[in-house]
């Protein structure tokens, strides 16, 4: 098009940015030099354009890009479509703090939000823990005649409710559903899964066969992991083999991935390691990485060096595994291996993540990090956990020196009494 010298304008645009993240190698690349060559060109951005370029650079990850995409053409004129796009890429790239408080700024600006603007809220609010954020949606549904028996929204209230804890309002919203995908019934059956409600997770399952719904692939990665959380090997199992022969669904590396960790949960870890070698797909990072985490919790230092080995051909810089070895090499007293882990992150320049905790408190999400001193009632919260402390050790005379050491050695950069999740709580 370019050689046969053929203008480049905003059709041309909206034909190519979609394809953009589906190619196989430098999609964000391809998509950048495409937006250079309409700027180039000098075309005027429609906000059809704009709207392409912003979903194209999140879809590749590049939030910032997206954003800066969202506010040049919000300075312009507020369309719907922009900011739904723009909550979407936030939604769909785990920054569900940042979708929220764009959802206030929809609601400062005074713009309407649409279903599609709320299936991204409420999805960030179930990745947050955000239930009163996510009940004030719900009303906000309810008293909206045309969001009625809309089922993308009755499927991420199913799915914000089971995810926030709240199993009862999720079967609720279920039950008063008048018609029911494989997505509603993944969104029930996950919540419960999760939850550690392994044989209802399954009874809901059977049902949802029985009543003709064909299982997918998502919905099999949600069945299998409630089996792996609440100990039910041999029905996980089945679940498992009948992927094909039942349900003419091949299994995939996650499929893999979850039998490997409810094998490795039940310490049948030398059948988790057969699997592995018998997968007709090559394992990924997700199966190796079960394994290890199974052999850390079955002390299994041989194997665990297995799958370190393998895992990190695959994820060399996630952080995790390292210390899941680490660990590993610790409950063992192999003191040698967590020196060489050690060493092995600082050559590689990585260092372990402080862990962070949410807490909502109205209708405001709150982030605590380890040993966090940034909250303007920091003073507050550490005299709480100092007094609590207290209390502990008064009433329970001495101290539970293993599990002490276990907890420092798992974050030995800050004071155990300051984790994350004491922090929220205080």
């Amino acid at each position: 098009m370019r050689r046969a010298a053929v203008p480049f304008n905003s059709v041309t645009m909206l034909a190519l940015l979609p394809s953009c993240p589906r190619l196989p190698s430098h999609p964000f690349l391809s998509g950048a030099t495409l937006h250079g060559c309409n700027v180039k060109a000098g075309t005027d951005v429609s906000p059809a354009v704009a709207n392409c370029l912003l979903t194209m650079y999140a879809r590749c990850g590049a939030v910032d890009l997206a954003r800066r995409v969202f506010d040049e053409t919000t300075r312009v004129k507020e369309d719907l479509v922009t900011w739904n796009a723009m909550v979407s890429a936030y939604a769909q790239n785990g920054m569900a703090a940042e979708a929220l408080h764009l959802y206030r700024e929809m609601d400062r600006a005074g713009i309407e939000p649409d279903a599609f603007t709320l299936v991204g809220v409420l999805s960030s609010c179930a990745n947050l823990g955000a239930q009163a954020i996510g009940r004030d949606v719900e009303r906000r549904i309810a008293s909206e005649p045309s969001f009625a028996s809309n089922m993308f929204l009755e499927n991420a209230l199913v799915n914000m409710h089971a995810r926030c804890g709240d199993l009862t309002r999720a079967q609720e919203v279920f039950d008063n559903m008048p018609k029911r995908s494989v997505v509603s019934w993944t969104a029930i059956i996950s919540g419960y899964g999760m939850h550690g409600r392994g044989k209802v997770a399954t009874d809901l399952f059977e049902k949802m066969c029985a009543v003709g719904v064909q299982p997918d692939g998502v919905v099999m990665v949600s069945v299998l992991s409630a089996c792996s959380h609440a100990g039910l090997t041999e029905k996980g199992l089945q679940y498992f083999w009948n992927m094909e022969r039942v349900h003419n669904l091949a299994p995939g590396p996650e499929h893999y991935a979850c039998v490997v960790d409810l094998l490795g949960r039940a310490g049948r870890l030398r059948e988790a390691r057969e699997l592995i070698q018998s997968m007709p797909v090559a394992p990924d990072g997700a199966v190796w990485g079960a394994l290890l985490g199974a052999c850390k919790i079955h002390r299994n230092v041989e194997m665990a060096e297995l799958a370190f080995e393998r895992v990190i051909e695959f994820e060399p810089m996630n952080v995790g595994y390292y210390v899941l070895l680490s660990n590993v090499y610790s409950d063992a007293g192999m003191l040698d291996g967590v020196a060489r882990i050690r060493v092995m992150m600082r050559q590689r320049g990585l260092r372990k993540e402080p862990g962070c905790s949410f807490m909502e408190h109205k209708e405001k999400v709150h982030l605590f990090l380890a040993d966090d001193r940034s909250h303007p009632q920091t003073e507050d919260i550490y005299r709480l956990l100092d007094e609590l402390e207290s209390l502990v050790d008064a009433s329970s005379g001495v101290k539970d020196s293993a599990k002490e050491v276990k907890s420092k050695r798992e974050d030995s950069e800050g004071d155990v009494r300051h984790h994350s999740e004491k922090l929220a709580i205080a």
